[in-house]
Parts: C-alpha cells; sequence; structure tokens
C-alpha cells in the first residue's frame, strides 16, 4: 500500500528528518497568489453582512433557530470573505506578505477555492476578493441554484514542497482540512449548511477545470481535493456528478493559470502518494448528520449571554509564534474547547464518516487540572487505547468539576477527558514536537492519533487523505477556541512521529500521530507591522 510506504519515509526521527533540501531557494519562492489570465474578473461586495451572529452558532447550537440568508452575489462574497479571504499584511523592513482567514503549514497557502453557481465555475482570488469567470455552463445541470451552490478546493502541492519537501503532501491535507473547517463555520455565519460530496477525483478535476492541460501548460497544476454542497435549507438527496461533469465538458472555457515559480524541484514520492490516493469512484453519503449537540457547557465563552461575536473571532484568528510560558487556562473555557470536538453538530456535519482522530494532550497549565498526560476520546474507543497504551497509565475520568471514577450506568463514560499519567510533561511535549518552545510554553500542546492503517484497509488508500481533513478539521475548531478564549493557538506538523508513539507505548500501524497542536497566551513580535487584510477592511 503506497500511502503506508510514504507515511513511514516521511516521518521525522531524532537523528533525521524526512528528505527535503535543506534550505530555501529564495530564488524559486512560489506565488502566492493563483490567477488565470484572460478570465473575466466579478468583484465582489465588500460589506459585514453578518456581524451579529453570536460565536457559539458556528457550532449548530443556534443555527436551526437562524433565517439562513439568500444565496447571492453578495452573501458568496461575504462567505469567501470569512473562510478564504485575507485576514491581514504583516511587514518586517523590506518583507511584506499577507495572512489569511484559512491558516496554512508556514503560511505558504496551497490550498485553492472554486465556486460553482448560477451557470459558472469561478475560481476566488482573495488578494482582489473576486471571482475569476473560468467556464459558462449550462445552469441547468445546477438545479435549484437559488438555494444551494458548489464549493471545490484544490492543492498546489509545490507551494509546501519548495520548502517542506516530501513531507509536504501531508501539510496539503492538513490545509485541505483546515479550509473545510473554515468554508463550513463561514456557512453557518450565514445560516447555511455545507458538506462533502463522495465524488470520485476525477470528476471534481472535469468540473472545477483543473485537468484541462492546454490551460496549465506553463503553469503548476492543482490536485483536485473535494467539493461540498452549500445550501440554505437541510440538504435533501445527495448530488450526482455526472450531469455537472457533462455539463462542464460542454462549457465554454476561458483563462490561463499562472506560473507561480520559474523553476522546480521534482519529489516522485509525492507525485506516488497523490496518484495512490485519488478517489477513483463516487460514494454514497451515509453519514447520519442529524446529531443535535448537547447544551453549551456554561462558560464565558460557551453561553450566548457572554460570548464574542462568531464573524469577529473568524476574522481575527492568527497563528501563534511564541508563548508566555506562564499564563493560565480557565477550566471552563478548556471544558468548553473540548466539547466542541465532540463529532456533532457544526463543523462535523461537514464530512460523511465517524470520528477516526482522537487526542493524547499534554497538560501543562489549565485551571484545576494537574500536569500530565490526558487521552481525549471522541467516540468509544477506550478499550482499543488502553489496550494499545502503556499499562501504568491510569485512565481515571476527568469531569468538569475534576477527576471522577468512571460510572458504568453513564452512557459517555468510555468518552471524554481521562488522565493518564500525572507529571511535569513540559519537556516531553516540546521533545515530541521537535524540540519547539510553542509545544512546552502553552496551556497544553496535543498530537491527533488516528485510526490508520485499519481504516485504510476498510476504505482504500482515498482515505488517506480524509484522516488528515479530520486533523485539520480538529485543528480549525482550536484555533477558533483560541481566540475566543482571549488566547492563541498554531498547528504543528513538525513532530517526531515514532517518539510520541513511544511515549503512549503504541506500536505498529493500528495508531498514527498525524498532526499537533499548541495554545498558550501569545508573545507577539513588535517588530512587524500590521495592516488590514483589505483597504478599508469590513
Amino acid at each position: 500500500m503506497f500511502a503506508l510506504h510514504y507515511h513511514d519515509a516521511t516521518k521525522h526521527y531524532f537523528n533525521r528528518f524526512a528528505r527535503s533540501l535543506g534550505y530555501l531557494d529564495w530564488a524559486t519562492q512560489p506565488d502566492p497568489f493563483r490567477r488565470y489570465d484572460g478570465a473575466p474578473l466579478i468583484e465582489l461586495a465588500r460589506e459585514p453582512i453578518a456581524g451579529d451572529v453570536p460565536y457559539d452558532a458556528l457550532f449548530g447550537s443556534l443555527t436551526n433557530d437562524r433565517h439562513a440568508l439568500p444565496i447571492n452575489q453578495r452573501t458568496i462574497g461575504e462567505f469567501l470573505r470569512c473562510s478564504m479571504g485575507l485576514s491581514a499584511w504583516k511587514q518586517y523592513q523590506a518583507s511584506r506578505w499577507a495572512l489569511r482567514v484559512n491558516p496554512s503549514s508556514g503560511n505558504l497557502h496551497p490550498t485553492e477555492c472554486y465556486i460553482v453557481w448560477d451557470g459558472r465555475v469561478c475560481h476566488y482570488a482573495p488578494r482582489e476578493h473576486a471571482l475569476e469567470v473560468r467556464c459558462e455552463i449550462d445552469a441547468r445541470a445546477i438545479k435549484g441554484r437559488d438555494g444551494w451552490f458548489l464549493v471545490g478546493l484544490t492543492s498546489i502541492i509545490w507551494r509546501e514542497a519548495w520548502k517542506y519537501g516530501e513531507r509536504a503532501f501531508r501539510y496539503c491535507q492538513h490545509d485541505v482540512g483546515h479550509a473545510i473547517g473554515a468554508l463550513r463555520f463561514a456557512a453557518a455565519l450565514l445560516g447555511w449548511r455545507l458538506r462533502l460530496l463522495p465524488w470520485a477525483d476525477a470528476d471534481v478535476a472535469a468540473v472545477l477545470g483543473v485537468d484541462r492541460d492546454d490551460d496549465f501548460r506553463h503553469a503548476e497544476r492543482e490536485e483536485p481535493e473535494c467539493i461540498a454542497v452549500v445550501s440554505q435549507h437541510a440538504a435533501g438527496e445527495p448530488l450526482e456528478s455526472s450531469e455537472t461533469v457533462v455539463a462542464a465538458g460542454h462549457g465554454t472555457w476561458c483563462g490561463r493559470a499562472n506560473a507561480l515559480s520559474r523553476a522546480h524541484v521534482e519529489w516522485p514520492i509525492i507525485d506516488g502518494v497523490a496518484a495512490a490516493t485519488r478517489r477513483q469512484e463516487s460514494g454514497i453519503w451515509n453519514h447520519d448528520s442529524g446529531r443535535v449537540r448537547n447544551q453549551a457547557f456554561d462558560s464565558g465563552i460557551g453561553n450566548q449571554g457572554n460570548q464574542p461575536l462568531a464573524r469577529q473571532i473568524i476574522l481575527q484568528r492568527r497563528s501563534a509564534v511564541a508563548f508566555d510560558g506562564r499564563s493560565m487556562l480557565p477550566a471552563a473555557a478548556f471544558f468548553s474547547m473540548l466539547q466542541h470536538l465532540e463529532p456533532c453538530g457544526s463543523p462535523w456535519d461537514a464530512v460523511d464518516w465517524p470520528p477516526q482522530v482522537h487526542l493524547a494532550m499534554f497538560v501543562h497549565r489549565v485551571e484545576g487540572l494537574v500536569p500530565g498526560i490526558y487521552a481525549y476520546l471522541r467516540d468509544d474507543v477506550l478499550e482499543e487505547w488502553r489496550a494499545a497504551m502503556r499499562p501504568e497509565f491510569l485512565w481515571e475520568k476527568v469531569v468538569a468539576n475534576g477527576p471522577n471514577a468512571n460510572d458504568p450506568n453513564d452512557p459517555n463514560a468510555k468518552r471524554g477527558l481521562f488522565l493518564l499519567l500525572p507529571m511535569d510533561v513540559k519537556f516531553a511535549g516540546m521533545r515530541v514536537s521537535c524540540d519547539q518552545d510553542i509545544a512546552g510554553d502553552g496551556f497544553f500542546s496535543l498530537g491527533m492519533l488516528a485510526r490508520f492503517e485499519p481504516a485504510l484497509q476498510e476504505r482504500g488508500q482515498w482515505f488517506y487523505r480524509r484522516l488528515f481533513w479530520e486533523c485539520g478539521l480538529i485543528g480549525q475548531v482550536l484555533y477558533l477556541e483560541a481566540e475566543a478564549a482571549r488566547a492563541r493557538g498554531t498547528g504543528i506538523g513538525c513532530f517526531y512521529d515514532d517518539a510520541v508513539h513511544e511515549v503512549l507505548g503504541t506500536e505498529g500501524n493500528t495508531w498514527q500521530s498525524l498532526y499537533h497542536f499548541s495554545m498558550g497566551m501569545p508573545v507577539e513580535d513588535s517588530r512587524l507591522t500590521n495592516e488590514p487584510g483589505y483597504p478599508g477592511s469590513w
């Protein structure tokens, strides 16, 4: 199985890292903005349409009470602004760069976004906040276009490979997961639903036009990732790809992709894993997305009476570069964060598979919790994890007001937070995360462990990408939760894979750590200047 080969070959170890150039070739640094020369440009509205929505609405607890806004050019502009748009510009001396609402490893942004609506296939140009019209198609193929539209994602893998080499494919998939989360939250902001469609990757490529050789003759190709339907109301029957693919094939296409670099380094193993993990056939939507979120935990960020506004939190999200190493996270905020990771409501209704990813947490400074290693189980995998991990782990169930023994009558007794080992884990958290201070100076850091080889054997290699998408979704929730708690988070793609497994005692490929994350009180870099994402930012 090539996905397993790739994963093993791109692990970091104490004595060596996954293969990369080992330096940054600034002469070939990719342009962060894809454009299609010759494609007509539609400027999008610049106005804060959903500025009064409370933060909790993003997670589905208030969605059913909020009237869905109509889908039109104005609201689609707000949808893209609050998911894939620019959040700020930063500058240090002569260097100036953009930040985006959706996070990305190294701020490299391999993810491109497309909209299929009103008889057009459009590429979103975030710098201009505009749509580039790539294709005019028969609008009848997009039935009910007044009530829904399609949004698609692709990856320009070279943007990540330029810096990270062979491990870049992993980071591209993290970024797709973050983007799915950003899109789902932006949809919730407007009272809409969003769910991924189980289309074959070739159909996604055909509809978005990224399989057109002539349009990419001198430019970096885009890898099709996923397509989702966005609707004003609860989605009905799944949308099949056939009619849309035929319509795109008969459409009128225009625009040529711009070249992002003047030279490239080839990484054959990335080409191999991209080919091996493409979904070959369309599937059937099989997820019960009707699960209702429990009542919000009673905390400063979880109740409607004392919570920030959703749009503000979305647009202010940043990735921390350093933490102060002393601040404490209130227990109420911590447990509210965990509750939003439960697989119900938004953003988890965007995907059609049950939870595959659970958390091993290195808790440093959370009010009321002893420092130590904890497990947060998002589904009933308690017995699996106990059998797979060190026999000396305690597995004490932790509830909001402190440790508590498992209650066999509690239906959630095998899910939630468990204390495994009480001890100072600052050094351990840093060591496994490539010795980065940011993993030890925050409130906590964590590793996301996925059910790995069994999931790939059951579903196919295409599910390799989905495991990383789920990690990105978790990361996106934590990013927003950090901002809501007046703190900051950061995703960590660099970690010593098997060292994480050794700390926990896991062996083999049943469980693999795919992504790390840390949260704390940020230390800002005063050398940098900040500007809004857009002039007269809204």
